[in-house]
Parts: C-alpha cells; sequence; structure tokens
C-alpha cells in the first residue's frame, strides 16, 4: 500500500536536524529524490528496491517524494519528507519536488557532509548521483497521437521537461542508467561516457515459473478458457502511442480475421485512451477476442494465466512488465530497441520487433510464436532462470558499491 502525502504528512524534521556526528561506526544517510517509492510502477518499484536495500544495511535513508510505500515508511532508519501534488497534478508538483529535494539535500549535507545525494533524472537538480530511468529527449511527443490540445500540452510539458533535462545533464557526476540504451541516449544529451554506468533493473526472485495448477486457478479468476491460448499486453492506454498498443491492436484486428487465429487478447491498462480503445473494439464485434480489463493489481496472476506477452513499445528505456513475464516462465515480443531486448539471447532474439510500427511485422512475428509455443516456452524458460538470478536487492547492492568506489576514486 502506498501513502499519498495529499494525504498524509509524514516528515520528521527531528530526525533532519538531528543526529550524531559523522564517525566510522555511523554510516552517512542517503538521501533519495524520486516521484514515488512503491510497488505500483517500475520506476517507483525500483525506488523502493534501492531505499529498502539501505536501511536494511544499517543505512539512514531520507526519501523525498509524492507517495511512499506505507511499511517502509514505518521503517525506523526512514525520513519521509513528502511533497504534495496540487490538484492532483505532477506537471504543478514538479517544482516542489525539485525545491523540496534540494532543501533536504542541504540540511542533511550540514549534518553529515559525506551523504550521499541520488535523484531521479530531471526531478531534482543536484551534483550527486543521477538515476536515470527515462530520458525525454529519446521520446518525440510530436509523434503522440490525440486531440489538438492534448498535443500542445505534451509539447509544451515536453519542452520545459528538456530544458530541465539538459541541465541535470550538465549538474550531475555520476549516471546510473537501466540499460545500455539509455546510457547511449544520455550520450547524445552531452554526458561524459566515462560518468555513465549501466545497472540493470533487478526483479522479485520469487516470481518463479508458472505451475500449471496456478495457471488453470488464475484463468478461472479472470473468467478465461482454460483451452485457447492467451496474449496479454500490461501498459498505459495513453495518447501519446507510445507503448504501441494501437499497433497491436491493429494487428489482432488482422490476426482475428483468419478463422485458424485461435489466441485471444487479454489488456490491462489505464489512460485517456482507454474508452477509445473499448469503442474500436466493439465496432469490430471484437469483444470475445479483445478483453481490455482496465487498470489492474494482480499482475503476477494475470501473467500466470498467459502464454506471451506483447509489448511493441515505440520509446521503452527498460520495460520491467517484459522482465516480469519473462521471470515467469512467459515469452515476450518488445521492440528491439526498448532497453530491456538487450538481455535477449540468440535463442529469443526472433521474437524482437525490428519496427513498433509495422503492423505486419508484429503479425508475421505472432504467427511464428503461435506456430510452436512449447518450442518458445521452453527457450523462455531458460531466460527466466537466469534473470531470476538477480533480484533488487543485487541491484542495489551494485548501485551502492559503485557510487561508493567511485567516491573513493575521487577523493584519491
Amino acid at each position: 500500500m502506498a501513502v499519498d502525502p495529499n494525504h498524509f504528512v509524514l516528515d520528521r524534521p527531528d530526525k533532519l536536524t538531528g543526529g550524531p556526528p559523522e564517525s566510522p561506526s555511523v554510516p552517512p544517510p542517503w538521501v533519495l529524490v524520486a516521484g514515488g517509492f512503491h510497488r505500483n510502477g517500475g520506476m517507483d518499484k525500483a525506488n523502493l528496491a534501492l531505499a529498502e536495500y539501505l536501511v536494511e544495511q544499517g543505512t539512514p535513508v531520507h526519501v523525498v517524494c509524492y507517495s511512499v510505500d506505507s511499511q517502509f515508511a514505518k521503517h525506523p532508519l526512514a525520513t519521509v519528507h513528502a511533497v504534495p501534488r496540487p490538484a492532483g497534478s505532477y506537471f504543478l508538483a514538479r517544482p516542489l519536488l525539485d525545491r523540496k529535494g534540494r532543501s533536504v539535500a542541504r540540511t542533511v549535507l550540514s549534518q553529515w557532509p559525506r551523504a550521499r545525494i541520488l535523484v531521479n533524472g530531471e526531478n531534482c537538480l543536484w551534483p550527486d548521483i543521477n538515476w536515470v530511468h527515462y530520458v525525454h529527449h529519446a521520446w518525440d511527443p510530436g509523434q503522440s497521437g490525440g486531440p489538438f490540445w492534448f498535443r500542445v500540452k505534451e509539447r509544451l510539458n515536453a519542452h520545459l521537461v528538456r530544458r530541465r533535462e539538459k541541465s541535470a545533464a550538465r549538474t550531475g557526476r555520476i549516471f546510473l542508467t537501466n540499460s545500455n540504451r539509455t546510457s547511449r541516449d544520455l550520450i547524445q544529451l552531452g554526458v561524459d561516457p566515462a560518468r555513465i554506468h549501466t545497472v540493470y533493473l533487478g526483479g522479485e526472485k520469487e516470481w518463479v515459473p508458472v505451475t500449471a495448477a496456478e495457471k488453470a486457478a488464475s484463468r478461472k479468476s479472470f473468467q478465461i478458457s482454460q483451452t485457447r491460448p492467451v496474449a496479454v499486453f500490461i501498459g498505459s492506454l495513453g495518447l501519446d502511442r507510445r507503448k504501441g498498443f494501437d499497433t497491436l491492436l491493429e494487428s489482432w484486428r488482422i490476426l482475428c480475421a483468419d478463422p485458424e487465429w485461435d489466441v485471444d487478447l487479454l489488456v490491462a491498462g489505464s489512460g485517456h485512451a482507454l474508452s477509445a480503445c473499448r469503442l474500436l473494439v466493439a465496432q469490430w464485434k471484437l469483444e470475445q477476442r479483445i478483453r481490455i480489463l482496465g487498470f489492474c493489481d494482480r499482475v503476477p496472476q494475470l501473467l500466470a494465466a498467459a502464454d506471451i506477452l506483447v509489448s511493441p513499445v515505440r520509446y521503452e528505456a527498460y520495460g520491467l512488465n517484459v522482465q516480469e513475464a519473462i521471470c515467469r516462465g512467459i515469452p515476450a515480443i518488445v521492440s528491439a530497441d526498448a532497453g530491456v531486448a538487450e538481455r535477449y539471447g540468440p535463442e529469443c532474439a526472433p521474437l524482437l520487433l525490428s519496427n513498433p510500427e509495422n503492423v505486419n511485422g508484429l503479425v508475421g512475428t505472432l504467427r511464428q510464436w503461435r506456430l510452436n509455443l512449447a518450442e518458445w516456452a521452453a527457450r523462455f524458460g531458460q531466460f527466466g532462470d537466469s534473470l531470476r538470478q538477480y533480484g533488487w536487492s543485487d541491484m542495489a547492492r551494485e548501485m551502492v558499491l559503485l557510487a561508493n568506489r567511485l567516491e573513493r576514486l575521487e577523493r584519491g
């Protein structure tokens, strides 16, 4: 459960301004500035994993955020500095997060000069560690669909965010990225390659391959046929078309015109385009072949019901939903330039899409998968075995060790 700071204020000034002087036996605290620290989203889940690892190691942590996991907020080494979102708007809240983050960083450093400050991208301009989950310069909002007002809003937001992103690129000392794709995007932005270090996202080691009994139970709970193959899409149904659902939807219309195609599609996601997508499916009379669930908080169960995940993204710095599917032993089709695609070996690479705009290309890849379900399941089962060896704590440990090593090198 995440705590929303529009309803809860969790700042604890006593922990911010007090504390013992630095000593070898007292780890210097970390200040983490990010939008969220909870399990409801990819970036937020990664942020929470780092924060949890630090407190488990005995390191005091200050988190500056909009929302935070309620259990983490109770930890005695955690101090939460909540930032409200006026009218529920992230756009209006962004300068508040930046201001609060810099204020907390200055205060903590005044007490602990060796404290580490980590921010996400452009959300707070601070000259220490920048953990980049997403590069706004890498996605052109001009590709967005939707009504005129939406395109204008997207372009204005992109202009402001990109300007701050350039400032963050000049400000940071160390850049941690979630993929080599993200690292290359930062280099294009002008960041010195020597300052960039890729650390792949971890995952839940307990997300083991789906058993036959689990699959049957999950399908029953979602009211899905026990015998027909099922594909799933998990992602935002936004007007910006970044997740590529429009490509998948058109591909499914073509496939369902073939009497031989027996795969049904289950869609989990919400966004401004949700109603339009449902209307289109109804117009095509494909409600029995395409079920749009809307927002779904049962992702592990949804993956347990699936035979394949499809993610034809136009831009994705990483793609945690793809990784989670593979860890569950589920094959995944994803665009070849998504960050997670870097981890595909040659056995699974044929399911990578070279062009997310190519509807016929996606149709062909789906047909290729359907020809031999068992073989693809076996290939991705081995892939998932390797991914599960690297969990969230492994990722966090690598980040902390890297940051500490680079700090020692700078100090000589």
